[in-house]
């Protein structure tokens, strides 16, 4: 497992694989933080939720940190992320409402998350920003629509760059799995997107309608 260096002025949480090497949990969280809230945040469209989403996910990634076999922790460490977001999802009553405002990042850095952030704009007009915001929610209104393993394999794979292999570490399944619910939730995120595009302002009706990377 690579070294991970430990910049918090706290002391170090010391944790060992199942191989019985030693690891800082401290910089486990630091290094993953940030991409951990991000997926939470897109999955459950609620900052609230997501962080204790994310919370909830490293207290069970540090119990069962002895189980980890000192492969590929980025895909290890998302695994109870995605688990956490399922049941999150599961036990919700009601659809929740999708936010304009970005999703504050959990570590100060900026705003990270499907927003109007995503679109940054130094000298936006009032008119710009408020298109922007429209373009946002119409990206996340598609993503909430996708089934939910639809939706975090595409988060996985297109957003957070895991390859097929590490998101079936994941999200718990096999390979074939993997790239079944990726091409079910891209195809559906972009049929989305080409029919709803078309209440959007012109100037992004053919950005949605032909790719939905800048997600």
């Amino acid at each position: 497992m690579a070294q991970i260096t430990h910049i918090s002025p706290h002391a170090n949480l010391l944790v060992n694989d199942q191989t019985g090497q030693a690891a800082c949990f401290n910089c486990v969280i630091e290094a993953h933080q940030t991409q951990a809230y991000n997926l939470a945040g897109r999955m459950l469209s609620d900052g609230a939720l997501a962080e204790d989403a994310v919370q909830e996910s490293f207290i069970s990634a540090y119990r069962a940190f002895n189980r980890f076999r000192g492969e590929n922790l980025t895909a290890w460490v998302l695994r109870p992320v995605s688990n956490t977001c399922r049941d999150m999802l599961r036990s919700r009553k009601s659809r929740p409402a999708v936010s304009l405002d970005p999703v504050p990042s959990s570590d100060g850095e900026e705003p990270q998350g499907l927003s109007a952030a995503d679109l940054p704009s130094t000298e936006a007009s009032p008119k710009d920003r408020a298109e922007q915001s429209e373009l946002a929610a119409t990206i996340q209104g598609c993503l909430d629509d996708l089934q939910e393993e639809r939706r975090l394999a595409v988060l996985l794979v297109d957003v957070h760059g895991l390859s097929y292999e590490e998101a079936s570490e994941s999200m718990g399944c096999s390979l074939g799995t993997v790239k079944s619910q990726v091409s079910r939730g891209r195809g559906g995120l972009q049929d989305c997107l080409r029919e709803t595009g078309e209440l959007l302002p012109s100037r992004f009706r053919q950005e949605v309608s032909t790719s939905y990377v800048d997600i």
